[in-house]
C-alpha cells in the first residue's frame, strides 16, 4: 500500500511538472500583444522630455514619424495618441463603449467636489442621469430659445461699448472684452446676474475661471510620476484649496439668494439654469438625488467651458479675418447684402449667411479651443490593428486632424470657401473635424456655442473695421499659441475699431 502511494505521488508530481513546463513554454513563446509603436522612454519620466508647453504640436510631430496611432508614457502613465480621422472613428464610434471614461487628475477631482460634475465624471448611472438633465432641460432648444434675449442683450451691450471706443479712437483689448461679454452671457443664463454689474466682483470671477482652467490643464508631477504620488512638490494643494474656497464663497452666495427668492416666489418668469437645477434637487421622483455639491460642480463646468472657449474662438476668427482682408471683405459683403445697414445681424439670420458660417468653421478647424478629446479605456480593445490595454489614457489630437493633408487641401491656409464647396459637419458627424467631440460624450453646449460665436463674429465685422495694434498701424497680427487646458493666443489681440455703420440709427442699440 505504501509502495502504491509512493508511485502515485511520483506520477502526480511528474504530471504537475509536465503541465507547469507546458504552461511556461506556451507563455514564453506566445505572440506578444501588438502594441502601438512608441519612442524610446526614459526611466521614471517616460517621454516627458519630448513634450513642450504645446503638446498637441509635439504629438503631431511624433505622429509623422510613428504613425496615426502611437503610445507614449507621460511619467509612468501609459497613453495612446490618435491623430487621424480613421483612428478617431474607431475610438469614438466603433469601439465607443470601451472609451466612455475621462482621464482624471487631482486638480479636477478636488475642484469638482470629488468628481461630482458632468464633464469629467466616470461614465455610469450618474453620468447618464446628468446627461438627461443637461440635454432635456438645461441646454435643449426651448431653454436656449427662452434665454435668447440674454445673448442678444449682452452682444448688443458689447457692440455699444466698442462703439464708444471707436468714437474716442482708442485701442481695445479684444481678448479681455470678449471674456467679459461671454462671462456675462453665461452668468445671466446660470443665475440671472451680470458679472459686470459689480466690476470688482466681475474681475474676481473672471480671474477665478482663468485660474481653474490653468490649474486643471497644468502638468502635476504627483499625477504622473509614481515616485511623487504622495508629494506636492509644485504646491498644487495650497493653490487648489484657495481656488475652491473662493469658488464656494461665490456660488454659495448665489444659491442662497436663489433659495430665498424661491420661498417668496420672486423668481422671474423665465427660469435661469440654477433655478431649473434647484427644482430638480427638490423633486423626490428623480432616480438620483441632486446634491448641492453636484449643482456647484455643474456650475463650475458651465462657467469654465462656456466663457473661455467661446471668447477664444471669436478672437481667433477676428485675428484670421484681419490677416486676410479679402476674406473679411467677402464676409462683410454677404452681411450687407442680406442684412443691410439699418439693423444688427440676429441669430435668426445665421442660416442665410453661409460664408459667415464657413469663416467660423474654418476657425474651428485651425484653432479648436481644446486640442484633444481625452478618453480613458475601460477594457482591452483593438484599434487600427493595435492592442490598446484597459486603463490607458487616450488623446484624440483634433488639432492635428485639422491639418491632415489627406483631407484638407493646403491645410495651413485659412480658406473658408472649402466649407462652401464641401459640407462638413462640425457636430461630430465627420471625423476629420471634431471641435466639439463626437458620440455620447461630445460637448452638450455645441448649439449654444455656435449661436454665440457666429452672431458675435458677424456683428463685429458688420459694425466695425478693425485696425491691428495699439495705434492701428499693423498690417497683420501674430498667430502664436499658448496652451493650457485650451489653446489661447500667446499675445492678446489689441485693435482699434472704426465704425462702419451709424450705430445711433440702429433701433436695437438705442
Amino acid at each position: 500500500m505504501v509502495e502504491f502511494i509512493s508511485y502515485f505521488s511520483i506520477f502526480f508530481i511528474c504530471q504537475f511538472l509536465i503541465i507547469f513546463i507546458w504552461v511556461i513554454f506556451k507563455s514564453t513563446n506566445a505572440k506578444p500583444h501588438h502594441l502601438p509603436p512608441t519612442p524610446f522612454p526614459l526611466p521614471i519620466i517616460g517621454h516627458l522630455h519630448l513634450l513642450s508647453p504645446t503638446p498637441h504640436r509635439d504629438f503631431h510631430n511624433l505622429s509623422l514619424r510613428y504613425g496615426p496611432l502611437f503610445r507614449v508614457f507621460i511619467g509612468s502613465v501609459p497613453c495612446v495618441v490618435a491623430s487621424s480621422p480613421e483612428t478617431a472613428n474607431q475610438i469614438l464610434k466603433t469601439c465607443e463603449n470601451s472609451y466612455l471614461d475621462r482621464p482624471q487628475n487631482s486638480a479636477l477631482d478636488y475642484l469638482t467636489y470629488g468628481s461630482k460634475d458632468f464633464a469629467f465624471v466616470t461614465y455610469g448611472p450618474y453620468w447618464k442621469f446628468m446627461k438627461k438633465i443637461v440635454m432635456s432641460q438645461l441646454l435643449n432648444g426651448s431653454t436656449l430659445d427662452s434665454l435668447h434675449f440674454v445673448r442678444q442683450d449682452e452682444v448688443n451691450r458689447f457692440i455699444t461699448s466698442l462703439s464708444q471706443t471707436a468714437k474716442e479712437k482708442k485701442a481695445v483689448d479684444v481678448s479681455g472684452e470678449l471674456v467679459k461679454m461671454t462671462s456675462n452671457v453665461i452668468s445671466r443664463m446660470i443665475m440671472n446676474e451680470r458679472c459686470s454689474d459689480n466690476e470688482s466682483e466681475a474681475q474676481d470671477v473672471r480671474k477665478l475661471v482663468a485660474e481653474i482652467n490653468e490649474m486643471t490643464g497644468k502638468f502635476n508631477l504627483s499625477d504622473y510620476i509614481w515616485l511623487f504620488k504622495h508629494l506636492d512638490l509644485q504646491g498644487f494643494a495650497k493653490k487648489l484649496k484657495d481656488i475652491r474656497r473662493r469658488f464656494d464663497s461665490f456660488v454659495d452666495k448665489i444659491i442662497e439668494e436663489h433659495e430665498e427668492a424661491r420661498k417668496h416666489e420672486t423668481r422671474s418668469h423665465v427660469k435661469d439654469l440654477l433655478s431649473i437645477l434647484l427644482d430638480i434637487a427638490e423633486d423626490d421622483s428623480m432616480e438620483i438625488e441632486l446634491t448641492k455639491d453636484n449643482i456647484k460642480a455643474l456650475i463650475l463646468n458651465m462657467f469654465t467651458a462656456g466663457t473661455d472657449t467661446s471668447a477664444l474662438t471669436i478672437e481667433w476668427a477676428l485675428a484670421e479675418l484681419i490677416n486676410h482682408p479679402n476674406i473679411m471683405k467677402k464676409a462683410v459683403e454677404e452681411i450687407d447684402n442680406n442684412i443691410g445697414k439699418n439693423r444688427l445681424l440676429e441669430e435668426s439670420d445665421i442660416p442665410n449667411l453661409p460664408y459667415l458660417q464657413s469663416v467660423v468653421k474654418e476657425t474651428l478647424r485651425l484653432h479648436a479651443a481644446g486640442p484633444f478629446i481625452p478618453r480613458k479605456s475601460t477594457k482591452d480593445c483593438i484599434v487600427a490593428g493595435y492592442h490598446i490595454p484597459a486603463k490607458t489614457n487616450v488623446f484624440v489630437n483634433i488639432w492635428a486632424m485639422g491639418r491632415d493633408a489627406k483631407y484638407w487641401e493646403n491645410p495651413l491656409e485659412f480658406r473658408p470657401e472649402r466649407f462652401i464647396e464641401n459640407q462638413v459637419d462640425v457636430r461630430g458627424g465627420h471625423f476629420q473635424m471634431l471641435p466639439f467631440g463626437s458620440g455620447r460624450r461630445m460637448c452638450p453646449g455645441t448649439s449654444l456655442a455656435l449661436l454665440l460665436v457666429q452672431r458675435t463674429v458677424g456683428v463685429m465685422v458688420q459694425c466695425f473695421e478693425w485696425k491691428a495694434g495699439k495705434d492701428g498701424n499693423l498690417t497683420s497680427v501674430d498667430m502664436e499659441e499658448r496652451a493650457t487646458l485650451t489653446i489661447s493666443r500667446a499675445n492678446p489681440l489689441v485693435c482699434v475699431p472704426m465704425a462702419r455703420l451709424d450705430l445711433n440709427c440702429i433701433p436695437s442699440l438705442k
